[in-house]
């Protein structure tokens, strides 16, 4: 009686269907440079919505973190987000960055395959690629 084949692939795809979610990554995670046009005395940041896919977060999320950040006030246009008061592309995109290092990257297995959940008045950075699960301050 011979004994079954088992072939590292199909071992893998096994361990893969036990798993509830399977890691959305492949590649590199990269974020769209921010598209900024300042028009009078607002800032307009073109491909916002770009943005808010890449990191795989809902728009209004994303938008209420960076009115904090810059104290200011938001309205959206489309794919558009605009922000009240002059804003440099810098200045933009290093929050942006800040945003991505606290509350889209995990910081056990430092994937990007996260959700933001809310608990009470905790919210805590649940990655999907390795399980952890990390309290982050709210926004």
């Amino acid at each position: 009686m011979s004994e079954p084949i088992f072939d590292y692939e199909s071992m893998l795809e096994d361990a893969y269907s036990k798993f509830q979610v399977k890691p959305k990554s492949t590649g590199r995670f990269e974020i769209p440079r921010p598209r900024v046009e300042v028009a009078g005395k607002r800032t307009i940041i073109l491909n916002f919505k770009q943005i808010a896919e890449a990191m795989n977060r809902d728009e209004r999320e994303l938008a209420n973190y960076l009115v904090k950040e810059l104290g200011t006030a938001p309205s959206f246009e489309g794919d558009n987000l605009i922000l009240q008061g002059r804003f440099s592309q810098q200045s933009i995109e290093r929050t942006i960055n800040i945003y991505v290092r606290d509350y889209v990257i995990c910081p056990v297995c430092k994937r990007p395959d996260t959700t933001l959940v809310k608990e009470k008045r905790f919210l805590f950075l649940v990655c999907q690629a390795c399980g952890a699960r990390s309290s982050v301050r709210p926004y």
